[in-house]
């Protein structure tokens, strides 16, 4: 994929007041199922504000990483360091496979056709609306694996989870999660600060590509966005447990679908 193609944009409405509101949707729509809501941020920075596949999966990400750090704070309170220590088995393991997966997914992502890209990121919100639904219907139990086994598992889970978190520009908690639950019994609180090393070798392998310049040209944009996911996500909180999780599902559903249609840019849509 050349830069041309990742930084070209359909230019659609990109005032301010557009993208404050979607920041806000995104950050309400991922409170409201204790997520960052970045898997509904990247199908509007496609459809709605016309970025190209992979310059929306670079703006996507660096989006996320500056969510993810600003509630760094507050989730270390949540989860002391501590406790985070206790597990520090289970963070390397998952991270041995997780920093390859997230350099190897970013390489892939910055050498797929357009095309294929926005089909790639249409299966892998299905695959993230799969796991919400797991971990939103069902009880994920723990398995019981001799220790080699478990630590060959971390590591594969972990490449996988890299690869997907890179391609579309997530933390990955929806995966991470189950994960960690199902190999290491470990409580799901932990899963969320272990996105942060695994965001950075993604975003660091991306910026050693020439695509990356969309994110100088729309650092205003970036700025106006988060700011109003942050706003979203605290009203989103509040509206934690008020609207099933599941009513949000069809929405991840329906984004895939509209991804796996759209055109690049100069391409006719498919009829």
């Amino acid at each position: 994929m050349t830069a041309n193609d990742s930084t070209a944009s359909a230019r659609a409405v990109r005032s301010m007041p557009l993208t404050f509101a979607a920041g806000a949707a995104v950050g309400v729509l991922g409170g409201m199922i204790g997520l960052g809501g970045a898997e509904f941020r990247l199908p509007l920075l496609i459809g709605v504000f016309g970025f190209a596949a992979l310059a929306a999966v670079i703006l996507n990400k660096a989006m996320s990483l500056v969510v993810v750090l600003g509630a760094l704070p507050a989730r270390l309170g949540a989860v002391p360091l501590a406790e985070l220590g206790a597990h520090w088995t289970v963070a390397v393991n998952l991270l041995a496979g997780s920093l390859l997966g997230a350099w190897a997914g970013a390489s892939w992502a910055l050498r797929m056709r357009t095309a294929t890209l926005y089909k790639v990121l249409a299966a892998l919100m299905v695959l993230m609306t799969a796991a919400l639904v797991l971990t939103h219907t069902t009880t994920v139990g723990t398995l019981t694996l001799p220790a080699s086994v478990q630590a060959t598992a971390g590591v594969v889970a972990g490449f996988g989870i890299g690869v997907v978190a890179a391609i579309m520009g997530v933390p990955g908690g929806e995966l991470l999660i189950p994960t960690i639950v199902l190999l290491y019994g470990v409580d799901i609180k932990t899963a969320g600060s272990l996105s942060l090393p695994t965001m950075l070798v993604a975003f660091a392998r991306y910026s050693r590509d020439g695509s990356f310049a969309v994110l100088g040209a729309e650092l205003r944009f970036v700025a106006v966005m988060v700011a109003g996911s942050v706003t979203g996500a605290v009203l989103g909180g509040l509206l934690l447990g008020v609207i099933p999780d599941l009513v949000l599902i069809p929405v991840l559903l329906i984004s895939a679908i509209k991804l796996a249609r759209h055109a690049p840019p100069g391409h006719p849509q498919p009829r």
